[in-house]
């Protein structure tokens, strides 16, 4: 006589119109071992499953779980009822470079996906990939560390000395601290293309041609759409959002107050970058653009050879670099004058940043590469001379850093150590906001926090609050709970 299984799973899913959830979460309790998935609805997910000492123990435990959803807003549901959020990636073709040179690439990290995020500061080079893998690497290519993140990575930016991700799962992480968790959570219906942040406003260009503004608290701002599709560029300053799409770029105060100018780039904008002065545009008909931020003329064009996938400068546009559909890079002259063109010796850069003579960018291959741009390394490799590519590989032992989801993901402290500020979860107005509880802060000012772990009465501790624009604190350094 066979055994009567004791499995049980109960399904939820949180879908609100223009509130930014859509996410399920299921939990299986079978015997002593409880399971439970979660993510985006129409995504594989996460898994955890733990197990009990006993079944009765096991089931309570799921039943917490349950429990727990279902205050927060999930109802029971079937998997595939509803629609999975839109999710659009860059299709890319990258032929081989007609460069007749190769450039000197320094190391090379194969990350196993291909990369659309990139970002290097003073101590970091930072890469995002495909697979939801952000890796840190120094200048000359040692891996530090990897975040473990939920679902594909958009792109990385940054916002002062703070990293975020954008992710196909509609969430921003804030990898700042080894807890990263989402920041912002996007509404369901936006197609994500890009993303910017500036002083803690995030900014969000999808393949509608829409552009949506949230703030720090992830509450909605204001949205325009643009008169193009497919906006595959969004750059934000103190004076304006500057939003790239089929149709050109165009200008809008950053109060939400209107149109400042639009402009029409020769051919649609595939890439963005800026400047203190200006925006830099590439586009699929073989130029980068620049326009000027004040009234978007455009003051230059730097001719390419193929489909302009990629684009960055140097410190006050001096130089001027573009990464083609031919797995090619160029360098200009601020005029626009070409002063040379090398094949990346592994794919079409599909985004990439100048930093002190080096020129990081990461291809299609889903290679984080750092080229030798100083003056001397690019002669010599228009020569035929180039150095040999270091390959770097993965420390057997590196660390791993993955989304808090649960307050028990929470490293805990009996008291709060010296230097360090506490802040308290409160409910305002149905929403659970956190404040400031140490002396010598504005204990009005909201700080922005891991929704996942809020729960009101709960105590933080962190390293560090910074104040922003707009009146709130941003954390640095880590997390942990008060007990």
């Amino acid at each position: 006589m066979s055994a009567v299984s004791t499995a049980e799973t109960t399904y939820l899913e949180l879908s609100q119109e223009g509130g930014g959830a859509h996410k399920f979460y299921e939990v299986g309790v079978d015997g002593l071992v409880v399971t439970v998935r979660y993510g985006r609805i129409g995504a594989d997910g996460q898994t955890q499953t733990s197990t009990f000492p006993t079944v009765e123990k096991a089931r309570a435990a799921a039943a917490k779980k349950v429990g727990e959803k279902v205050r927060k807003g999930y109802a029971p549901a079937v998997p595939g009822g509803r629609a999975p959020r839109p999710v659009t990636r860059r299709q890319v073709g990258s032929a081989p470079s007609t460069a007749r040179a190769v450039a000197p690439v320094l190391w090379r990290f194969r990350t196993g996906s291909a990369a659309f995020g990139i970002h290097v500061d003073d101590e970091h080079c930072w890469v995002g990939n495909q697979a939801g893998d952000v890796y840190t690497l120094d200048h000359e290519g040692a891996v530090l560390a990897r975040f473990g993140l939920p679902d594909g990575v958009k792109c990385l930016v940054a916002d002062d000395f703070w990293i975020y991700a954008g992710c196909d799962d509609g969430k921003v992480y804030d990898l700042s601290s080894k807890l990263p968790f989402a920041a912002y959570d996007i509404t369901a219906d936006v197609d994500i293309f890009w993303l910017d942040i500036h002083e803690g406003v995030l900014n969000v260009s999808d393949r509608g041609g829409r552009l949506t503004v949230i703030d720090h608290e992830d509450e909605h701002q204001w949205a325009r759409r643009s008169q193009g599709e497919h906006a595959w560029m969004v750059r934000a300053d103190d004076h304006a959002v500057y939003h790239g799409h089929h149709q050109g770029v165009t200008a809008y105060r950053p109060d939400g107050g209107g149109e400042l100018w639009h402009t029409r780039t020769r051919g649609g904008v595939l890439f963005g970058w800026q400047e203190d002065d200006a925006v830099y545009a590439g586009t699929g008909h073989r130029v980068v653009q620049r326009l000027s931020k004040a009234t978007g003329a455009i003051e230059a064009t730097y001719g390419c050879d193929s489909a302009v996938y990629s684009c960055a400068t140097s410190p006050g546009g001096r130089f001027v670099f573009a990464g083609d559909a031919a797995s090619s890079v160029y360098c200009f002259d601020r005029d626009g004058t070409r002063l040379w063109k090398l094949g990346t010796g592994g794919g079409s850069a599909l985004s990439m940043q100048y930093r002190d003579e080096r020129l990081y960018l990461v291809t299609t291959d889903g290679s984080l590469v750092c080229v030798d741009a100083s003056e001397a390394a690019i002669g010599a490799a228009q020569q035929g001379s180039v150095p040999v590519v270091r390959d770097v590989k993965l420390a057997a032992a590196l660390p791993t850093y993955a989304p808090a989801t649960a307050v028990h993901a929470v490293a805990t402290v009996a008291q709060a150590p010296t230097g360090s500020v506490v802040v308290e979860c409160v409910r305002e107005a149905g929403r659970v906001r956190v404040h400031v509880v140490s002396d010598g802060y504005d204990t009005s000012w909201n700080v922005q926090f891991p929704r996942a772990i809020r729960e009101p009465g709960a105590r933080y501790v962190v390293d560090a609050l910074h104040p922003a624009a707009g009146g709130f604190y941003r954390v640095r350094g880590d997390i942990r709970r008060l007990v």
